[in-house]
């Protein structure tokens, strides 16, 4: 069992990140529609939108992945302050996977928070009359899918890290054993 970590915090960062994911689907699957509607009295056209939960959904796709990465970093102590890290190859690799980690949480965020800020967004009225190809904006496909992408790659990558971080922190530091100067100084005693 020695160097795996706890398993509350794997728990807690996997179901976290598994929220995050469900909410980003949920996301796509209920962004926002427009259908263009004209008053017949003035001629103006305007978009009638339906329900906007899909930006709730996004915005609690951002909180569940941030709660998951800030779980993570406070009990690694974001890999910078506290127990330092044995040398060798579990501290190469959690180096890999903690840079690699916030790397996808930050794309992952990205998606997700730009994802429900464009869905919350709607167009009012236009006063053009006549205009020709009037759409009513919405979401493009697949920025919430590209955010629970990322979601599952943060994921991932943290558990990686969260392994190989413990692992470099329980195994004992290795000193050298030098008896004497490299470079022909004697020691001083």
């Amino acid at each position: 069992m020695e160097g795996k970590g706890s398993s509350l915090v794997h728990l807690l960062v996997i179901v976290l990140s598994l929220v995050a994911f469900g909410f980003s689907i949920a996301a796509e699957r209920r962004r926002s529609h427009g259908t263009l509607v004209t008053v017949e009295h003035t001629n103006r056209t305007y978009c009638v939108y339906r329900s906007d939960v899909a930006t709730g959904y996004g915005v609690g796709s951002f909180l569940f992945l941030l709660s998951g990465q800030s779980i993570l970093m406070g009990v690694t102590k974001c890999m910078c302050f506290g127990r330092p890290l044995a040398p060798g190859g579990d501290r190469a690799w959690a180096i890999i996977y903690f840079i690699s980690s916030w790397m996808t949480f930050l794309v992952a965020e990205a998606c997700t928070i730009a994802g429900a800020k464009s869905n919350a967004y709607h167009t009012q009225y236009r006063d053009m009359i006549y205009a020709q190809n009037f759409s009513c904006d919405t979401l493009r496909k697949g920025v919430f899918i590209a955010g629970a992408v990322f979601v599952v790659a943060t994921m991932i990558l943290n558990v990686y890290y969260y392994v190989y971080f413990t692992k470099a922190t329980t195994q004992p530091a290795r000193k050298s054993a030098r008896t004497g100067s490299n470079v022909g100084m004697t020691g001083f005693a």
